[in-house]
């Protein structure tokens, strides 16, 4: 059967005969595996859709067992990435970090529309990229059901003394529980945060990536929240040193 679908090449595979694997996040399948012979040498509309961080229509066939790209054709072809060494990093840490926290063969549109939201917006930005990740990880986080609490105590549910957060808890502590839960907590799994922290966490969950091109945090709120989700994510997620993110900057 043949078919469209949007979609965006998170890695690819050479095989043996100039035939590829593409790792493909599709808006209509979700990640999928699918062969292609497309040349990667050649300047044809397929070839050019297939270039990283391009984001295009792919004809797939699709049987029972496997999936084909014959053809694809460039929607957006986010090209300045690719003109920066620094947000060519930071776009191969997202997709990396995209590949492992979704599913084979499961839709995520929402998560889908997030990469596109991001792209766009780190194609554009001209520091701080850093910042432009971490929104996006909070955010996959919101969409793949595993955001941190960061309005109420996600012990007792208060609104007030929030002034730590807990890895294995999953969000912000009030200073009550937190004296309950210290003699049977790792206490490396706990961070003293201000409101300046918790409050950025907050905006994030709950404006559009798009609304947040011009978020730029100071040197210290970022490094503190990027310790924050590196941790989270390696705690739930079991999400751990991604290749990629040896060669960031920030």
């Amino acid at each position: 059967m043949y078919t469209d679908t949007e979609g965006i090449v998170l890695k690819n595979v050479k095989m043996p005969g100039g035939r590829k694997i593409l790792v493909l996040f599709s808006l209509k399948y979700g990640k999928i595996s699918a062969g292609t012979n497309i040349n990667e040498k050649g300047r044809s509309k397929s070839t050019l859709a297939l270039r990283p961080f391009t984001y295009s229509k792919f004809e797939i066939y699709k049987n029972r067992e496997s999936y084909n790209v014959n053809s694809a054709e460039v929607i957006k072809s986010f090209y300045k990435i690719g003109e920066d060494v620094d947000k060519y990093m930071y776009a191969s840490y997202i997709l990396e970090f995209t590949d492992k926290i979704i599913s084979e063969n499961e839709r995520a549109p929402q998560l889908f529309d997030l990469l596109i939201d991001y792209l766009t917006a780190l194609e554009k930005r001209n520091k701080k990229y850093a910042t432009l990740a971490l929104a996006y990880q909070i955010k996959s986080l919101l969409y793949i059901g595993c955001a941190p609490e960061a309005k109420k105590c996600v012990c007792c549910g208060q609104h007030e003394d929030l002034n730590w957060f807990a890895i294995n808890e999953g969000g912000v502590l009030c200073e009550n529980c937190l004296n309950k839960l210290k003699s049977n907590v790792n206490e490396s799994l706990i961070y003293g945060v201000n409101f300046g922290i918790i409050e950025v966490i907050n905006y994030i969950l709950s404006n559009p990536l798009k609304n947040l091109e011009n978020l730029a945090l100071n040197d210290k709120t970022q490094e503190k929240l990027k310790i924050i989700i590196r941790n989270y994510i390696a705690y739930h997620l079991d999400i751990r040193d991604l290749k990629s993110e040896s060669f960031l900057i920030e």
